[in-house]
């Protein structure tokens, strides 16, 4: 066995062979997966449940449509975490594992943006409804920069850090 590059060409420092080094991140990007996929499932039974509320009928216009976006939001979350899946399943021994990882990696990219735009979403819509329209799109606003920050500046920063190195 010897170092096996990484996808940036980069030496991994493990001493792995290519293979190995395929299932070892297929199976990392399947634990994140598992992740996003509970917080999908507690935001989107949360979002299931509010129009058998009866405080559901006095939701305005606008509260009605955030909350609709944050269903589709959560429906097309769950169908990018899932896709993996999908694409193993018919890619499956057909030794296209390098593919499969690229894409389930892209894919789960798409996946964390869902889940970041579904947190925002419905935070704004908890915040609309009980402390109104202000504090909804002020609390909405705040949060989406936090996560952009977090879920895309940190990450930036820590991988040109690594670079510097």
């Amino acid at each position: 066995m010897s170092d096996v590059e990484d996808f940036t060409g980069h030496n991994s420092g493990r001493n792995e062979t290519r293979e190995e080094q395929l299932d070892r991140n297929w199976a990392e990007l399947l634990q994140e997966l598992r992740v996003l996929q509970t917080g999908v499932q507690i935001l989107a039974g949360f979002l299931l449940t509010l129009p058998f509320q009866d405080r559901f009928e006095e939701l305005d216009g606008f509260q009605v449509v955030l909350y609709l976006v944050n269903v589709v939001i959560a429906t097309l979350t769950t169908a990018f975490i899932l896709l993996p899946v999908s694409v193993h399943r018919r890619l499956f021994r057909q030794r296209l594992k390098a593919m499969l990882v690229s894409s389930a990696d892209s894919i789960t990219k798409i996946a964390l943006a869902g889940v970041g735009m579904l947190s925002v979403g419905t935070a704004a819509l908890v915040f609309d409804v009980t402390a109104g329209r202000t504090a909804g799109l002020t609390a909405g606003g705040i949060l989406l920069a936090v996560l952009l920050v977090l879920l895309i500046y940190v990450p930036l920063r820590l991988n040109r850090r690594a670079q510097g190195r």
